[in-house]
């Protein structure tokens, strides 16, 4: 990540081994790409069963690791709503994190409302603190750099938070909602979070290639759907419908993790434009007959 972002700113075991232990090596399997979590157990046992089954968050964060997650925290609504990242599911992130090694670990948003009331409302500024991260609302041009987006076919440009572009590890948080004009809110929408002037791709001939255009040039190392509670209505900020479907959807192809999640509003990821312009780009899966997944 932190490669690329310079790029655009030119704008952006060891020890002897015997053959017993190479054939067993051979027939150990790799950790999945993708997992569901679900069950009844709280969320912040879900994130914990599903980072297990992927691999650990070992497998992402290295000691003395910057860590930047970006949760939705875009609203001034409480928890409960869906409008927002369940708070006990960013905690244990956050703790997840710091147990793996992490020197530090942001949480990060640029928020729809108000960040002084959206962040205090929907308790994640709190949250964030208490597990042991600095909470940042990206409020001012001065936290974003320029990143160039080569591959993008109506967003050519954008301004980036910086502190995304210098992280080591980026991880997404989002939860799943409705959204009134990009049918959800999952993982790669939820990436309009850390650009300067979102409303240039609301101004665009084209919000959903932006969407997917972005996700060229910015892509998590970590994919993580907060689906325990989803908003099924008057989305994005709600108050709406909800639904409680109990579920963490987590992996490493952003894509695919956004695709899975359409079926619990029971949609196909065909019918999220901007899922679909991803896909042409070659960001992922997005066919669910090839999305294979493990149950935590």
């Amino acid at each position: 990540m932190k490669r690329a972002a310079l790029a655009g700113v030119a704008l952006y075991g060891l020890g002897r081994r015997f053959p017993l232990d190479i054939a067993a090596a051979a027939t150990k399997a790799a950790p999945p790409s993708l997992v569901v979590a679900s069950g009844g157990r709280p969320p912040a046992k879900l994130v914990r069963a599903a980072l297990a089954k992927l691999g650990g968050m070992s497998r992402f964060v290295r000691r003395g690791a910057r860590v930047v997650i970006k949760a939705n925290a875009g609203w001034a609504m409480p928890p409960g709503s869906a409008s927002n990242t369940n708070p006990e599911a960013l905690a244990e992130v956050i703790r997840l994190c710091r147990e793996a090694g992490a020197r530090q670990v942001k949480v990060v948003e640029h928020s729809c409302d108000p960040s002084s009331v959206a962040l205090e409302i929907s308790r994640l500024r709190e949250t964030a603190e208490r597990a042991g991260a600095q909470m940042i609302a990206l409020d001012k041009a001065a936290q974003y750099q320029p990143v160039s987006i080569p591959r993008g076919r109506v967003l050519r440009s954008a301004a980036l938070a910086r502190d995304v572009a210098e992280a080591d590890v980026f991880i997404n948080l989002p939860v799943a909602k409705v959204h009134s004009g990009t049918v959800l809110t999952l993982g790669l929408k939820n990436l309009m979070g850390v650009v300067l002037d979102r409303q240039a791709w609301h101004a665009s001939r084209d919000l959903h290639q932006c969407i997917a255009d972005f996700a060229t040039a910015v892509r998590p190392k970590l994919s993580i759907i907060d689906a325990t509670r989803i908003l099924l209505s008057n989305g994005p900020k709600g108050p709406g419908r909800t639904a409680d479907p109990g579920q963490i959807i987590a992996g490493t192809d952003p894509l695919a993790v956004d695709a899975y999640a359409t079926r619990l509003f029971h949609l196909t990821p065909q019918q999220v434009p901007h899922l679909v312009a991803a896909h042409a780009l070659g960001l992922g899966e997005i066919d669910p007959a090839k999305i294979s997944f493990q149950n935590a």
